[in-house]
């Protein structure tokens, strides 16, 4: 009998999972608004409704096995009435449940034992100057729900900017110190139904307006480094309990010590570089461990990789034809275009991963320069 998995969410996050699931036997129904959405074309079925709307999650459910999701834009208390009548989410809804909400996922870090920057909820605004009397600029604030893509998030340089931006969002907020991070790190890991946890190289990841631009894997730091990174990820997932794929961002300071920054409880965009440059994507392991099948091999088939983003520049329709084919030319390249209708700046409309001989940080950013300069014009 094959799988029938349904996935709330049609972006490309879905979409990078159509080829393992035709690998795998699996079939995809996808809940997603639009008829263009890039999930559609692999999916066998879809059901036509916003992400948070979960009166069509309940016809998805009636379609499926198993509901897992793209995105964490959901409405979590009516999906607990789902729950109570047997419909399977994986990750189940309690491992979500702390993490959307940006403060209190901070807090539930916390409680592990987990560093975190320094942080605190504005409950109210007129609060904010005495509660950051002993901080230094810049300050980081946060939309504690719907951010992604650096939108919500706002680094404020001096009082006047920081009164502005809690003056114009009427979200609730979470703020934050600013970390004088060396590098930002993330780490990819699965854990299966029974509890086994397997983790991908840490990586390194560059962010441009807190937008991902690029990633290079592995990162280069120290095994120990490494280890506790991986330890942290242990920690997280058997918390949890979380069945699926997990991305987890983090931060290095100039004297190595290691903060957790954001988790993301699906497929991340710092792991599309598994695609080509391990030896099972996470798209794939993500599917594995959903599905109760075995957790599968995540070394790097190459000594180094990177990944670097094709982001919107412009406001167009174009299908950047002639950049697309000059990028396909460089060596070792794998080129992955998501199909979107649409262009808009920072939006992201594919990504492209080159692999490397050797592991070599200057090779790998004048690769970067490279394909930066064929694409931004």
């Amino acid at each position: 009998m094959s799988i029938k998995l349904g996935i709330i969410g049609g972006g490309q996050l879905a979409w990078m999972m159509g080829d393992a699931a035709k690998k795998l036997g699996v079939e995809l129904i996808v809940q997603t608004p639009n008829q263009d959405d890039p999930a559609v074309s692999i999916a066998q079925k879809t059901v036509f409704a916003a992400v948070d709307d979960a009166a069509a999650t309940e016809i998805l459910a009636s379609k499926c096995n198993i509901i897992t999701f793209e995105n964490e834009f959901v409405n979590l208390d009516a999906l607990y009435l789902l729950e109570k009548q047997g419909v399977c989410f994986r990750p189940r809804l309690a491992a979500l449940s702390p993490l959307l909400d940006k403060y209190h996922q901070r807090c539930y870090l916390q409680d592990l034992g987990l560093p975190v920057p320094q942080f605190f909820a504005l409950e109210n605004p007129e609060d904010i100057q005495t509660k950051i009397e002993n901080w230094d600029f810049p300050i980081v604030l946060k939309a504690r729900r719907h951010g992604y893509d650096g939108q919500g998030t706002f680094v404020v340089h001096d009082v006047a900017n920081l009164l502005t931006v809690v003056n114009q969002n009427s979200t609730q907020l979470l703020v934050e110190e600013f970390v004088p991070f060396a590098k930002e790190l993330a780490i990819i890991a699965a854990r299966s139904v029974n509890g086994e946890i397997i983790t991908y190289p840490v990586v390194e990841t560059q962010q441009e307006q807190q937008v991902c631009r690029r990633v290079i894997a592995p990162a280069d730091i120290t095994p120990q480094q490494a280890a506790e990174i991986q330890a942290i990820a242990h920690t997280l997932l058997n918390s949890l309990q979380a069945v699926g794929v997990f991305g987890i961002e983090l931060f290095i300071t100039a004297n190595g010590k290691i903060l957790v920054n954001e988790i993301a409880p699906r497929t991340h965009n710092s792991g599309h570089f598994s695609l080509d440059a391990c030896e099972t994507s996470q798209f794939e392991q993500h599917l594995r461990a959903v599905c109760g099948l075995p957790l599968e091999d995540t070394q790097l088939n190459c000594s180094s990789a990177v990944m670097v983003n094709l982001l919107g520049y412009e406001n167009s329709h174009s299908s950047y034809q002639n950049q697309r084919q000059h990028l396909a030319k460089i060596p070792h390249s794998h080129l992955h275009w998501y199909g979107k209708t649409e262009s808009r700046p920072g939006r992201k409309l594919g990504h492209i991963t080159v692999l490397l001989q050797q592991q070599n940080q200057h090779t790998a950013l004048d690769i970067i320069d490279k394909i930066e300069s064929i694409w931004y014009p």
